[in-house]
């Protein structure tokens, strides 16, 4: 787990525009008449509208989309009660997870108000502003009493997400957990250790899901909760139990089948887990330091079933799961409340999605990530893309159901589809990448070890997890510019391949390097001295397996990295070059564009090449490949240089190829809007289809388009190049990239190396 210090912390805080969330306009604003429209005289037209009508609110206004993440501070994270404007860093970002998962509006709203009837007056007069209401950080017992007024008082959905986030993301772990135990809800006796807002909508939760009260022993700081006890909260009594033989949580877990704990850290011995029964659940969600940690717990015993709170282990019940989808399912039908129907059905729809087969960006032939429903995954990842579409549907198809949607949906098709499309793909993919390559990390290289950007880099995809890198260069001077950075170079290697310990080793790779180029001019002398350059050493290591993986580019010409790629990596069978992708992320999709690093002025055979090159690398990243070949010239209006080379490479992909879903030669506005082609082409071979990879006539015009929307769209991502067509996971940087540009390239080298691999076990 990467380590978070109070200065990078407060440095991302500060760093450009103070915070986290901003607010943009929607409309136009950039004329006279835009301005007359936006505001006055002309926004007095929908004013009337929605005073005739009020549910035309929204339709004019954002309310329909405008969430209020409202708190007073008095149970801010870990830290208890700090006030409410100490606690807005947490709401921004809170209004930020809304935003990036759901596609949700959000004003946070900080109340210096403890007293609950007058925090539940204020946000009262404020309500007609919002969508909906996700109360934060307010302490038991007076959250439960402010959530339950709020929702009988306001027609809006009403949630407290520190009671019912963890308890939906729970309930759906539980109800798999028991699945993989084989166990039988009603029949499990379960301990919560905690009796807080999360501990009780926790077990209630699990009561509507079928336990049965009788079997559930509570605790809380004074231990366990016994009906006998005075002066208890009517939360507490829900749960009180009549037993008289259990006091401690040593002597409540012995025999359970279930641990919750909401509680803190290092509450649960290896001793109480090993008490439990078989095939112990043990929920430990204690943040940051669990009831029990992982390893303590896994080391107990092999059978125990494992969630905590963290990132960085297996089967994390992680809130981001939920509230972003269950509030975008209630907004979208114009929900009036969030009831226990739609509560329940984002419980199924969670836990029915980790029974189904696991996304990733590399096509499920490869076999590239492991993770299928069992003890090690039985709750979502965070990261899943399927979460807006299957929780939101869920959510909104129970308001439907259960009464409380002003605006149903037929077309459920449809619904998906513009949920997918909300948010595009930003953020996500490399999102993705990190997290598969997270599954397995291979050993990558760094050939320009000596610079800083390249350290970072380094060092950074070390921090993620992603790979375990090996950086080429002096060892002195690379621990020198670390020390002078402030990076840890902790479980880095650093090969100095000039030293004479790798003197064996240099002489080794060059009889290999001689023996396969020996009929093309290479000498033992020669290849020998090529080894003092990094790219050939580097390369090297890859070829004989000392690494998996290389990164090179920052200071070495590209068209130098090319050649030593062919002669020491060599082409893939079957073709005549290589290439290179890169990936646009935009809110509209993601488009893949060919090639933009390695041909210059490709003939026709080499665009052929490059299209099957781009058909293979797109499914790779577990997309339909929907290929536009770009012109300047549309079908045959000019019949000399790239647009016959385009079109001659179009026919012999549709005579070779008939199933590969590509057409051209075509301009970039024909095979960016469907309708627009359709109607003027309707022969083309993607009729009704939506392009998704454009590749270009030559370099130059695929490296200016993605240049061209990285200038004008910051907001845009921009990944790569990713090279394609090589034999061995050989990628490339340039010399403008960033410390993120490096890593998220050193992620695809992590994955495409482990990808070599399978395949090579496979075959």
């Amino acid at each position: 787990m990467v380590k978070i210090t109070k200065e990078a912390a407060l440095e991302y805080h500060k760093t450009g525009r103070p915070g986290k969330i901003e607010v943009i306009p929607t409309k136009a604003h950039s004329t006279q008449t835009d301005l007359s429209l936006a505001y006055s005289p002309g926004v007095a037209y929908p004013c009337l509208e929605i005073q005739e009508n009020p549910d035309d609110v929204y339709k004019y206004t954002d309310k329909g989309n405008l969430v209020a993440v409202i708190s007073n501070g008095t149970a801010v994270l870990g830290l208890g009660d700090i006030g409410a404007m100490s606690g807005k860093p947490v709401m921004e970002g809170k209004g930020l997870l809304f935003k990036i998962y759901g596609g949700i509006d959000v004003f946070d709203i900080e109340v210096n108000e403890k007293d609950p009837e007058k925090f539940c007056e204020a946000v009262e007069k404020i309500a007609p502003t919002f969508g909906g209401i996700n109360l934060e950080d307010i302490k038991a017992p007076e959250c439960f009493y402010i959530e339950e007024r709020l929702k009988k008082t306001l027609d809006i959905p009403v949630m407290h997400d520190d009671q019912h986030g963890t308890a939906i993301i729970s309930a759906a772990g539980l109800k798999n957990a028991l699945e993989v135990a084989g166990k039988n809800i009603a029949d499990v006796k379960i301990v919560v250790n905690g009796a807080g807002a999360a501990a009780i909508s926790c077990t209630k939760l699990y009561v509507a899901l079928g336990a049965r009260v009788e079997n559930i022993v509570m605790l809380d700081s004074k231990g366990v909760i016994t009906s006998d006890r005075p002066n208890l909260t009517e939360q507490k009594k829900m749960f009180a139990t009549d037993r008289r033989d259990v006091h401690t949580l040593e002597e409540a877990v012995k025999g359970a089948d279930v641990f919750v704990g909401l509680s803190k850290g290092n509450v649960l011995s290896q001793d109480m887990v090993r008490s439990m029964a078989k095939s112990p659940i043990v929920f430990a969600l204690a943040n940051p330091v669990p009831e029990i940690s992982y390893e303590d717990a896994m080391a107990s015993r092999p059978d125990v079933l494992m969630s905590t709170g963290r990132s960085d282990y297996p089967n994390q019940i992680n809130n981001v799961i939920g509230f972003p989808y269950i509030f975008r399912g209630a907004l979208d039908v114009h929900a009036s409340a969030i009831n226990e129907e739609m509560k329940m059905a984002a419980v199924h729809a969670i836990a029915d999605l980790a029974k189904q087969p696991v996304p990733d960006v590399v096509n499920d032939v490869y076999h590239v990530n492991d993770l299928t429903f069992g003890p090690k995954y039985f709750i979502p990842k965070p990261v899943d893309p399927r979460l807006i579409t299957e929780v939101s549907a869920a959510v909104a198809k129970a308001a439907i159901e259960s009464g409380v949607a002003r605006t149903p949906i037929t077309d459920w098709d449809a619904y998906k589809k513009t949920l997918r499309q909300l948010l595009g793909q930003e953020t996500k993919l490399t999102q993705k990448l990190y997290d598969t390559a997270r599954e397995h990390p291979q050993r990558v290289v760094f050939a320009e070890g000596l610079h800083p950007t390249m350290i970072k880099a380094a060092v950074t995809a070390k921090a993620e997890g992603i790979c375990h890198p090996i950086l080429l260069g002096n060892e002195e001077i690379i621990s020198k510019k670390a020390k002078e950075l402030d990076l840890s170079l902790d479980g880095i290697e650093i090969v100095n391949l000039r030293h004479g310990r790798e003197a064996e080793r240099r002489e080794r790779y060059a009889h290999i390097l001689a023996e396969k180029r020996q009929r093309e001019g290479y000498t033992f002398d020669q290849a020998l001295d090529k080894m003092f350059e990094r790219n050939y050493f580097g390369m090297m290591m890859v070829e004989t397996g000392d690494a998996d993986a290389f990164i090179t580019g920052l200071y070495t010409k590209q068209t130098d990295t090319i050649k030593v790629a062919k002669d020491v990596i060599g082409i893939r069978p079957g073709f005549k070059t290589f290439g290179a992708m890169h990936i646009v992320n935009t809110k509209k999709g993601t488009y893949y564009l060919s090639d933009t690093l390695i041909n210059r002025h490709p003939n026709d055979e080499v665009l052929v090449d490059v299209a099957k090159l781009t058909h293979d690398t797109v499914r790779f990243f577990n997309e339909d490949p929907v290929m536009a070949m770009i012109s300047y010239s549309d079908f045959g209006t000019d019949s000399c240089g790239s647009p016959l080379a385009v079109r001659k490479a179009v026919q012999t992909l549709h005579e070779t190829y008939p199933d590969m879903l590509v057409d051209g030669e075509m301009q970039l506005n024909f095979a960016m809007n469907r309708e627009l082609r359709d109607e003027k082409f309707p022969f083309t071979r993607l009729k009704d289809k939506d392009v998704n990879t454009l590749i270009f006539p030559n370099m130059s015009a695929a490296s200016s388009g993605y240049k061209l929307l990285q200038a004008l769209a910051p907001e845009v991502e921009v990944i790569g190049p990713i090279q394609m067509g090589l034999n061995k996971a050989i990628h490339f940087t340039d010399s403008e990239s960033s410390v993120h540009d490096i890593v998220n390239v050193t992620a695809i080298a992590s994955i495409d190396a482990y990808v070599e691999k399978i395949k090579g076990v496979i075959k």
